[in-house]
């Protein structure tokens, strides 16, 4: 697994698969968002696998699907924090960008910006769309 953490209480990761969800555990996470679309995901690692597994290891799970160019605000309000959370989707960077917009108003845009690119997503083009949802 590649955990990229963003906050004390959130981090993302690409696609975990049932497998991990003990260890997803041990590391101290208590819910699970899924922002990758059931079509994307192989047999086996679909959203209601991950799901049975984490809920049978006493994990929450939110299935919060994000369409590759369609992020809605819909997406951006799902993507909340319920204790310590990993959000995932195929690579990460959807999770770490539906992150992004939600702090928006909540953090400084450029510590969102500079926490994104700790992380390993270096995305300075979202503060435009951070600042409007801010200013929103």
């Amino acid at each position: 697994m590649d955990i990229r953490v963003l906050s004390p209480s959130f981090a993302v990761s690409p696609q975990i698969h049932a497998h991990d969800i003990e260890a997803i555990k041990e590391a101290g996470f208590a819910h699970i968002i899924c922002n990758r679309p059931i079509y994307e995901s192989a047999l086996g690692d679909q959203p209601d696998d991950i799901r049975a597994a984490a809920e049978a290891a006493g994990l929450t799970f939110a299935d919060n699907p994000v369409v590759s160019g369609q992020l809605t605000m819909e997406n951006i309000e799902a993507q909340v924090e319920q204790g310590k959370t990993l959000a995932y989707c195929a690579s990460g960077t959807r999770s770490a960008i539906v992150w992004a917009l939600s702090q928006a108003g909540k953090q400084p845009t450029q510590s969102i910006i500079d926490t994104l690119a700790d992380a390993g997503f270096p995305m300075p083009q979202l503060a435009g769309q951070i600042e409007a949802l801010a200013q929103a």
